[in-house]
């Protein structure tokens, strides 16, 4: 439950910040790739030149997906807050069909695709989305009947180590989440909010800065060269 609060935060902090300061980096990658092209034909024997042009453009890509898969990748609103109701479905539905309650490789792989489905509707909020998980659950679930005593104690036991194992991994990735630049920055956004700061707004216009600062001298370039 922690882990998959944590992630739901963390993603939607990602898409604010990619909607807020990415879209700033996106304009000046694409700025600094104008420049390099702009070098590069005047420089066409330059291979340092087209290279950086090249890389520069590679990188503008990249940003401007970034950016597009934040804007409808998440819930709506600026803060991931599951109910108390929408938690405790999730813990019932998980407790059901976690994958490290499987005993053979086939209902392993099937919880494993049910468990996705699960994480995507808790993290878009979708209680809905959550009940028809289980529905799908209950559907296809046929329990095993006619175990000896003996057959159930070695399943429990199995699961009982597969289980270990699972929470090991997830201290592991919490530790690992929490330790992330992006989370780092997250926790400064909520510690600036409460002084009435917007970080990731001073991030964006510390960029629009870079970007006027790197049009200017491009101008006066341009003046020098004509």
């Amino acid at each position: 439950m922690e882990l998959s609060t944590l992630k739901g935060e963390l993603h939607l902090f990602e898409r604010r910040y990619h909607l807020v300061v990415g879209a700033k980096y996106t304009e000046l990658d694409e700025v600094k790739a104008q420049i390099l092209e702009l070098a590069s034909r005047l420089y066409p024997r330059s291979d340092e030149f087209r290279a950086g042009a090249q890389s520069a453009r590679e990188r503008a890509q990249g940003s401007a997906k970034a950016t597009e898969d934040g804007e409808s990748d998440s819930p709506e609103g600026d803060v991931f807050k599951p109910n108390e109701n929408l938690k405790k479905l999730f813990r019932e539905v998980a407790k059901k069909i976690h994958p490290d309650l499987a005993s053979d490789e086939k209902e392993k792989n099937r919880r494993h695709v049910l468990m996705a489905k699960l994480n995507q509707a808790y993290d878009r909020l979708d209680e809905e989305a959550i009940h028809a998980v289980l529905l799908e659950w209950e559907a296809g679930h046929h329990p095993e009947k006619n175990q000896t005593l003996g057959t159930q104690l070695v399943k429990i036991v199995r699961q009982v180590a597969q289980i270990k194992k699972r929470l090991s991994r997830i201290e592991e990735e919490l530790v690992e989440i929490k330790n992330s630049g992006m989370h780092q920055l997250m926790k400064k956004m909520a510690s600036a909010e409460k002084t009435g700061v917007d970080l990731l707004e001073e991030m964006a216009a510390s960029v629009d800065e870079k970007i006027d600062s790197i049009k200017s001298k491009v101008r006066d370039l341009a003046g020098e060269f004509d």
